[in-house]
């Protein structure tokens, strides 16, 4: 009952408001009264002057921004998915694992360091490397802009199709390659008439996975659209939001919904009516590498150049500025730890102290790890139960609709999410107090719109559990919750401390969905970055960055220890 709350409620409350006059309107519309039905916001957004400004520029932005982080991310993981599954390459269980790092990444990481090197005076500030060093100011559309955004975006996103399409390569028989090549077919022939076509549900889901959580992103548009009035829908929604047109943010809100709802469901008209070709069966199965032959080493290398390009190469340059006095020299003598260690100097980042000295930052380190533990274990735990309670009921009425209910979280974009909490519990409803600008706020929907991925962790974790083990217990006469606690969960531990896992990693780089939910008290890592951007203090950005990374890093390897297993990896929105 109070996950459905969290749930329709929010979505039925934003369609009300965004149908009603805000306090806000009284001075702009004559007559108006808060509170009272209308559909101004409507026709504000859609057909009024300013809707060119409030909607379809940003429309326009975000679909191109979507197709075309789209394009690149699934081109590059669908190639990378073949050379590591498909392929004789080396080092396959290390690459397989260093691959997804840039995904556990914030996705805007990438637009920090492209800001390092790439930026002009456009903007004011100090501009970038290229200009410094080499004297070459780059274009407008080079520094900011749609073109940096899918670029930066792209390679964060790559993820999706490297995971879905490596998956799905896993499982083709490599005897349908053979039979190909010994029909005349030449190699890259066998690809495109065999072998992707047996993987096209996986290119669909990643396509449209991948195209419906670029369009709700909020840190990257920002970060490189923002400073030059480039709006997105989630960038729209948030400059709204801090004008107090709360009924056009909304309707934005339902806007990106309604996006995302449509590109779900032809995710699953892909999955579900796709042709099905059998690969795999009970009279054997073998997947046989191709040999990459002379092109085994350059195909290497480039492998590691890529993932040098995307994770070496930006962590050294946010390593470097966050020592740098002056942001535009580059020389040794230029040097320092001050923004590491350093008293406060309105000389230098208008007096704010350094990393290690700044109460602010701390609060903020301690703030994100406790949001991150306590819905680390929250969603874990309700993670397990509505797994538990979906899979021992499979087949009732009850058992679909709370599968439905603990996946609908996932059709809310992030930034249009906070939007909906925002509206929902700045004031008490139902069984809550106003929660706006507490923590538990924050905990709660970074809990919510986590289940619908700890609930389907839970799941496989429970079809993995023959029902037998439970039942003989329940002869035996043990109740409900010693049968849970002595049986189900230990057999299920590892689903639980990877789905754990995974929370924690996404809750530490979360920015979207809580951006509008932050006050001074509340802020997190994530807003702490955001905020020494917007004021142009790139080391102190940089620096906290480089902390965030450490503990998401850490807390991967550390859990990966404790399990003695791989890294985790999922895919999840930044």
């Amino acid at each position: 009952m109070i996950f459905t709350f969290l749930v329709l409620v929010p979505l039925i409350k934003i369609i009300i408001t965004s149908l009603s006059f805000q306090a806000n309107d009284e001075r702009m519309v004559r007559g108006a009264r808060e509170g009272a039905f209308t559909f101004y916001h409507y026709t504000r957004v859609f057909v009024g002057k300013l809707s060119r400004s409030l909607f379809y520029k940003p429309l326009k932005n975000t679909l191109i921004i979507g197709i075309g982080v789209t394009t690149l991310s699934m081109f590059m993981g669908t190639i990378l998915a073949w050379i590591i599954v498909r392929t004789n390459i080396p080092f396959k269980k290390f690459l397989n694992t260093v691959i997804v790092i840039p995904y556990m990444m914030p996705s805007w990481v990438l637009a920090l360091a492209w800001l390092l090197v790439f930026k002009n005076n456009r903007t004011g500030g100090a501009p970038g490397m290229l200009t410094v060093l080499f004297g070459i100011v780059p274009p407008d559309w080079l520094s900011y802009g749609i073109f940096p955004i899918i670029i930066c975006l792209g390679f964060h996103y790559y993820a999706y199709s490297f995971l879905l399409v490596s998956g799905a390569l896993e499982t083709v028989n490599s005897e349908l390659e053979e039979a190909g090549a010994l029909s005349g077919l030449d190699k890259l022939k066998v690809l495109r008439k065999i072998t992707f076509p047996l993987v096209l549900p996986a290119l669909g889901s990643s396509f449209v996975l991948t195209f419906s959580r670029s369009m709700g992103t909020f840190g990257t548009p920002a970060l490189l659209g923002l400073p030059v009035r480039i709006f997105t829908i989630p960038t729209q929604i948030y400059a709204s939001i801090n004008a107090r047109n709360t009924g056009d943010s909304f309707v934005l809100a339902l806007v990106l919904v309604f996006m995302a709802a449509v590109a779900i469901y032809f995710n699953s008209k892909i999955i579900g009516k796709r042709k099905s070709y059998v690969t795999m069966g009970g009279k054997g199965f073998r997947s046989k590498p191709n040999n990459l032959g002379v092109w085994r080493i350059p195909v290497t290398a480039a492998v590691f150049l890529f993932l040098i390009i995307i994770i070496i190469i930006p962590v050294i340059l946010l390593t470097w500025n966050t020592f740098m006095l002056l942001p535009d020299d580059y020389s040794l003598s230029n040097l320092t730890t001050h923004f590491w260690t350093g008293e406060s100097n309105f000389k230098i980042s208008s007096g704010e102290e350094g990393i290690f000295r700044n109460p602010g930052i701390w609060g903020g380190v301690v703030n994100s790890i406790k949001l991150g533990i306590s819905a680390a274990v929250l969603n874990a735990f309700l993670g397990l139960f509505v797994g538990y309670a979906i899979v021992r009921s499979r087949g009732t009425r009850i058992s679909r609709s709370l599968e439905a209910l603990s996946f609908a979280p996932y059709v809310f974009p992030s930034i249009a999410m906070g939007a909906i909490y925002l509206g929902m519990f700045a004031r008490p409803v139902g069984p809550f107090p106003a929660l706006y600008g507490t923590f538990w706020l924050l905990l709660l929907i970074v809990v919510v719109k986590n289940m619908p991925f700890s609930s389907r962790t839970g799941m496989s974790a429970m079809l993995q559990i023959d029902k037998s083990l439970e039942e003989s217990a329940q002869i035996e006469g043990m109740p409900w919750l010693k049968r849970f606690w002595k049986i189900i969960f230990p057999l299920s531990r590892s689903g639980f401390f990877s789905g754990m896992l995974l929370t924690f990693i996404t809750s530490m780089r979360e920015l979207s969905l809580i951006i509008l939910l932050i006050t001074p008290s509340t802020r997190v890592l994530t807003t702490i970055i955001f905020g020494y951007e917007d004021q142009d203090m790139v080391q102190h950005a940089n620096g906290v960055t480089l902390i965030l990374m450490l503990i998401i890093v850490s807390a991967n390897f550390i859990m990966r220890r404790f399990l003695g297993s791989k890294s985790i990896t999922g895919i999840k929105e930044s």
